[in-house]
């Protein structure tokens, strides 16, 4: 045994060397202090990025769209009046809930020297109106200081209606049958037959674009119209959501029906679409709107026709004809009768025009 190793050493231990002077450490230079990173800078938006309401404004959009089920247009105009509002009032450095009246009124005057129509002017205060009526009921603001602000008056211009040969000349016209630069002519037939219906839709029923094009083969819960065949009456969804049925006559009915025999030749599978495009899916505004002219040309009228003016033209004949203002108040769904007493100038200009056609007096200048 090793002298000097005790009785139960650990025999694998290593003997440590003698502590040796640790060597003095070079001292290296102090970088100089830095100043403090600046916070980033925010990044621009992106250019043609949509402003965005803030979220008080978004809430009062939201209220309009779950309780008051307010039509996707409507929504989309006040939304655009109130990014208006959130917008001069950025820039005056206004708080919105403490705008004043003269507030409201300067800002309107904004509104008019950019050029925006009355009518627009008119929605925009709407708009305005409800959302410090809304904060009101919430107690957020003590005072509507869009109360009692008029918008601006506009002329009231009347609507253009077609004479009664010519809603005929158009409605008789063979409209797709002629059309030359029709694509797939396999399917010019299904075309023509498509839109003599949605002509004798438009003018023999008087319904709304959004309404015609709202219409399904046939009713289901979530359809927003249909026709009734058998009933002869098509049962619409207007504005303001509110439900109505009405009449569909004779030449209609065969025009529709003579329509759904070709349908299958458009339709994609599972489409439940009365009016469809040659794609096969749900015919959209602009595509109805461009057929419509195209017809308007090949049947040699003298007037651009838009589907707005088929209704007017189906008001302003039935009034001629009926005189029951109120009875076309309710095949139109207009809400206010107002509304529906614009017709009654257009069949003063008619009844006027034949006076001084057919009238022997009517001719005659006065002496000087």
């Amino acid at each position: 045994m090793n002298p000097g190793l005790r009785p139960g050493a650990d025999l694998t231990a290593v003997p440590t060397a003698a502590p040796t002077a640790e060597p003095t450490p070079v001292p290296t230079p102090t970088p100089a202090l830095s100043p403090p990173l600046a916070p980033p800078l925010p990044k621009p938006p992106l250019a043609g990025a949509a402003p965005a309401l803030s979220p008080e404004l978004q809430a009062f959009i939201t209220h309009l769209q779950v309780e008051k089920r307010l039509a996707a247009r409507t929504l989309a105009m006040y939304s655009e009046a109130l990014l208006r509002l959130q917008a001069s009032a950025a820039a005056d450095g206004v708080v919105l809930r403490a705008a004043t009246p003269l507030h409201i009124r300067a800002w309107v005057g904004q509104l008019r020297k950019r050029g925006l129509a009355p009518r627009s002017i008119a929605i925009a205060l709407a708009a305005w109106r409800g959302l410090f009526r809304w904060w009101g009921r919430q107690g957020v603001v003590l005072a509507n200081p869009v109360e009692g602000i008029r918008p601006p008056k506009a002329a009231k211009p009347l609507p253009k209606a077609l004479a009664v040969d010519q809603a005929m000349a158009l409605a008789d016209h063979p409209g797709a049958m002629t059309d030359l630069r029709v694509a797939h002519r396999a399917n010019t037939p299904a075309l023509a037959a498509r839109d003599a219906a949605i002509v004798e839709l438009l003018y023999g029923s008087g319904l709304r674009i959004a309404e015609l094009l709202g219409l399904d083969t046939v009713a289901h819960a979530s359809a927003a119209g249909w026709v009734d065949l058998p009933d002869a009456t098509a049962h619409v969804l207007g504005k303001g959501s509110k439900r109505r049925s009405v009449p569909v006559g004779r030449q209609a009915l065969l025009a529709v029906q003579a329509w759904l025999a070709l349908r299958p030749q458009l339709a994609a599978a599972g489409e439940m679409a009365l009016f469809v495009s040659q794609r096969g899916t749900r015919l959209v505004p602009n595509q109805l709107r461009a057929r419509l002219k195209a017809q308007a040309q090949r049947a040699e009228l003298p007037t651009h026709v838009h589907p707005h003016m088929l209704r007017h033209s189906f008001a302003s004949h039935l009034l001629q004809s009926s005189g029951d203002l109120r009875a076309v108040q309710e095949l139109l769904g207009h809400a206010s009768i107002s509304t529906t007493q614009v017709y009654t100038k257009l069949d003063f200009q008619h009844l006027a025009k034949v006076y001084d056609a057919a009238h022997p007096r009517a001719k005659r200048k006065p002496a000087p």
